[in-house]
């Protein structure tokens, strides 16, 4: 159990360090196109360059943070529409509940990233219209969650003693439902938080969400596709680090999982 934690919060602080200070790491800026196309590594360019001499190494420093910080405001986006609408669906129940419940159904049971694809090609290629695209995606993981924890929660003797004294809905959801859920939601976000960067790195690779010459992992795996066919391994890369940064997230999150002894909620 403990060895996916620390094993998991290594691997996620090591990428967070070697996305974040790329400039005293390197003086080479990630567009910079040079008369040196598909060179392998070497002391000069330790990871090599692309199809358009760019530094491999410099765009994979700055392409990260694209995947991270979409990854990360689609899973804030997700986690607070989705707590929210469960914690009041699952405390009030009645049509409320009926109506919320049916319409996440339906989109939970729609292929997420064919959902976030439709999602980002209406609202055109960005981060943000990618994060806004993979946050609804996910806003039925949490809604599902919150909802069933709350049907739970509701009928703690606590909560019927708040209730008698007059305390309103808001204030029971938030102050005494909210507070219960909060370790969990965590974890569930951390595991996500996975997800999240493998859906970003699919819509980059497809082109929803920057546009060239913006590094980013996913974008510079599809341009380099071809190459990679004719022996350009080195441009593999960034599909490494893609897999890394999923695979770190999901192995913290397990390991906070076995840690807390939420594993049955996951």
């Amino acid at each position: 159990m403990a060895v996916k934690l620390y094993v998991g919060a290594a691997v996620v602080a090591a990428i967070l360090i070697f996305i974040a200070i790329p400039p005293l790491l390197i003086g080479t800026s990630p567009t910079l196109s040079t008369d040196r196309p598909l060179l392998p590594p070497s002391p000069a360019h330790p990871l090599g360059t692309d199809y358009l001499g760019r530094d491999v190494l410099a765009r994979l420093m700055y392409g990260g943070r694209v995947p991270l910080g979409v990854a990360l405001l689609a899973t804030l986006i997700s986690s607070i529409a989705g707590v929210l609408l469960g914690m009041f669906s699952g405390y009030t129940g009645r049509w409320l509940d009926r109506l919320l419940t049916m319409t996440m159904d339906s989109l939970y049971a729609f292929p997420g990233l064919l959902m976030a694809m439709a999602i980002a090609a209406v609202l055109g290629p960005s981060p943000l219209n990618a994060a806004l695209a993979i946050g609804f995606v996910y806003i039925p993981t949490y809604y599902r969650l919150a909802r069933n924890e709350t049907q739970v929660i509701k009928t703690f003797q606590y909560i019927e003693a708040a209730r008698a004294l007059g305390a309103s809905t808001t204030h029971i959801v938030v102050r005494h439902v909210l507070p219960v859920l909060t370790l969990t939601i965590v974890v569930i976000a951390t595991i996500n938080l996975a997800d999240a960067i493998l859906t970003e790195a699919a819509l980059a690779f497809f082109g929803y969400t920057v546009v060239p010459p913006t590094p980013d992992w996913g974008a510079d795996l599809s341009a380099a596709k071809s190459y990679i066919l004719n022996g350009a391994w080195w441009l593999l890369t960034p599909g490494l680090m893609i897999v890394l940064a999923a695979l770190g997230f999901s192995l913290l999150g397990e390991g906070l999982a076995d840690r807390f002894g939420l594993r049955k909620k996951l």
